[in-house]
């Protein structure tokens, strides 16, 4: 293949991973941006929306967790380009049906398959782009991936507004048509050299057999940890937290998922030129992890919050938490060929996953304070809470990591398990 045509090539694969993360998003975001008034619709009395929202939520997030271990090991075993085919036809044909819900549980057992479906898109679409491109380059790849994707949120807030139904009628005729395009892709390089070899392809038990194999892949999940916390806490319950701040108005919390993920595409971009630049995607994530501190404070102290203002500190937050490519390009350095798809994307699914403990750890400081005579403020306390043990964790891993930046992905990992009994 000549040069000029490789090129194209690589262009071509960018731009629809790019589109598919933008679908991906769009339909990950969407039930948290019509959470309130889609459950209304469907007869959840108001009281009830908040714990409701969150069961629905948890079931999606539910969903990334499976979905992440079967389409990684599928990427694997069966290539890259099966999961971005496979993924998007579940979860296309899933948000079809969430527009015809009618009751809690339904929408709930549906959000749990779109979240299966969700989980494999963005661990095939940078495992590609990263095996594909140029060491030195990949970087900016994952970087314009994750800045158009992450647009997929500003669509969602838009289309919202003509109604939930449509909303999620729109989300999967965008997945169908993504499929149409995807017809011109071709499957890395570096897995197709694996796949004609006996090395075990695909074993995600190769990640727990080996304590620092094992302590690398849990280290890559826990430095994104601050991300959802920002966006399944302190956006998607801004009408509860807005009470307790004095907001004049409730607050929209698709609005602020708007302007969160437009903050996290700009954090993306920056991100990535600042680790080209620096060569070192550790001193990034660093930064933006402290920045993030800053942020999230600002908007816990924002006592008479109106919904401009409210926009600005979402559009902060999502800023300072915009390392998601970088940490996700990490990851998918950290590891061989044989299991980098698996690596690449079960780890960004655990992070989502982990708005579920998220979710009940912060709820459990909700009560604490509640219970302590704190009910005007148990939210904000909680948050305060959350942060610093998330953020802290996350800088924790963050200092066991050795820098990837550059580094060559052309080897595999070795089963230690396998090699004992070939002996």
């Amino acid at each position: 293949m000549d040069t000029s045509k490789a090129s194209k090539n690589i262009i071509f694969l960018v731009i629809v991973a790019s589109l598919g993360y933008f679908v991906d998003i769009y339909d990950l975001l969407i039930f948290a941006i019509v959470r309130v008034k889609s459950l209304h619709d469907i007869g959840v009395a108001p009281a009830d929306i908040r714990a409701k929202g969150e069961y629905i939520i948890n079931m999606q997030m539910l969903g990334l967790l499976v979905g992440g271990i079967l389409w990684g090991i599928i990427g694997d075993k069966f290539g890259r380009i099966k999961v971005l085919f496979g993924s998007i036809l579940l979860y296309s044909v899933a948000n079809f049906a969430n527009g015809l819900v009618t009751d809690v549980n339904s929408y709930a057992v549906i959000r749990l398959i779109a979240g299966i479906g969700l989980a494999g898109e963005l661990g095939a679409g940078i495992t590609l782009v990263s095996e594909t491109m140029s060491k030195e380059n990949r970087g900016y790849g994952t970087m314009i991936v994750a800045g158009v994707g992450l647009f997929g949120a500003v669509a969602a807030n838009l289309v919202a507004h003509y109604g939930w139904q449509h909303a999620y009628f729109i989300g999967g005729g965008l997945g169908l048509l993504l499929l149409l395009l995807r017809m011109g892709t071709f499957e890395s390089g570096m897995f197709n050299e694996v796949a004609k070899s006996d090395v075990a392809k695909g074993n995600m038990l190769m990640l727990f057999t080996n304590r620092k194999r094992f302590l690398k892949y849990l280290y890559c999940i826990l430095i994104g940890l601050p991300l959802w916390f920002v966006v399944g806490i302190l956006v998607t319950q801004s009408p509860e937290f807005g009470v307790e701040l004095g907001a004049k108005h409730i607050l929209s919390a698709g609005t602020g998922i708007m302007f969160t993920y437009i903050g996290i595409s700009a954090g993306d971009i920056i991100a990535g030129i600042f680790a080209q630049i620096t060569r070192s995607r550790r001193l990034t994530v660093l930064i933006f992890l402290l920045l993030s501190i800053i942020s999230i404070i600002c908007y816990l102290n924002s006592a008479g919050l109106t919904q401009e203002k409210f926009n600005w500190l979402c559009l902060f937050m999502g800023i300072s938490v915009g390392y998601w490519a970088t940490f996700v390009t990490i990851a998918s350095e950290q590891f061989g060929t044989n299991i980098r798809s698996t690596v690449t994307t079960t780890v960004p699914n655990f992070v989502r996953g982990a708005l579920i403990p998220i979710t009940i750890g912060f709820e459990f400081f909700v009560r604490y304070f509640t219970s302590h005579g704190h009910k005007a403020d148990s939210s904000i306390k909680s948050a305060y809470l959350m942060m610093f043990i998330l953020i802290g964790i996350s800088l924790f891993a963050l200092s066991q990591l050795k820098e990837s930046f550059g580094k060559d992905l052309d080897y595999v990992e070795h089963d230690e398990m396998r090699a004992v009994e070939l002996i």
